[in-house]
């Protein structure tokens, strides 16, 4: 057996089980409001206690790791550290507070070096956890009109030229996680985003999706790096690898 492909798979399992407790305690707290709850107060405590359910996990699980999470003050001694997991206990917000919708997530993913060697993705509100060590490569189908999912509520100019250049269609939804999920399960054919995120935004879909066989990258076709001092990271591209050469074109043009 390859240790490292154990380890990774491993990694892969304790993001899922987090990710999954978290994702519970979320549906358990928007369920529990009554009428006429403030949706930020709601937001504000799901963030919060999506954080401590996950910084608990892995304090335990993994001691010896570094954490980068939007949702606490930035440990620079992640810089140095072997492993970081990269934590959005809560992906979609906004989504979140909104009944009925399902399009928020939690991530959990792991950087080595610069890479996200594994995560996972969980989406509560479906039911659903994918990660890197199980996921599936997608069946898009016979090619047709690209349908590409982008932010619910503003598209950058990249992005919107893009659309133009492609004829493609638009398919708009909140959440990176939800988005780039999208793509896996094969319902739409890329995800792609100029608009500005940081590296907890995309490090676990990027881990899940590349596991799952799709191209991963930024716009300008360069490898997404993470654990970076600044964990800013601005673009992504998450598509079928057989459209990836005109998508990553329609964007340089």
């Amino acid at each position: 057996m390859n240790a490292p492909a154990d380890t990774a798979r491993a990694d892969a399992a304790a993001a899922a089980q987090i990710a999954a407790e978290a994702g519970q305690v979320l549906l358990d707290l928007r369920d529990a409001q009554g009428p006429g709850t403030d949706a930020d107060a709601l937001r504000d405590r799901a963030d919060r206690r999506a954080e401590a359910v996950i910084a608990a996990a892995l304090a335990e699980r993994f001691p010896a790791d570094a954490v980068l999470s939007e949702e606490r003050e930035d440990d620079r001694g992640r810089l140095t550290a072997a492993r970081t997991w990269i934590v959005d206990p809560l992906d979609g917000t906004f989504e979140y507070g909104l009944p009925g919708r399902a399009d928020w997530a939690v991530h959990i993913a792991l950087a080595v070096g610069h890479v996200a060697v594994a995560g996972a993705v969980a989406l509560p509100a479906r039911g659903v956890v994918y990660d890197s060590a199980t996921v599936a490569a997608p069946d898009f189908g016979a090619p047709g009109r690209l349908r590409i999912a982008v932010s619910r509520s503003r598209t950058a100019p990249p992005v919107t030229h893009m659309l133009a250049r492609l004829d493609a269609v638009e398919v708009r939804m909140g959440s990176a996680g939800a988005k780039a999920m999208a793509v896996v399960r094969g319902e739409v054919d890329g995800y792609v985003h100029a608009g500005g995120m940081y590296q907890w935004d995309s490090a676990a879909p990027a881990a899940v999706a590349a596991a799952a066989g799709l191209h991963v990258s930024r716009i300008d076709g360069t490898p997404l790096r993470y654990n970076d001092p600044d964990p800013w990271l601005p673009d992504l591209v998450i598509c079928r690898p057989d459209a990836a050469a005109q998508i990553l074109t329609a964007l340089g043009d």
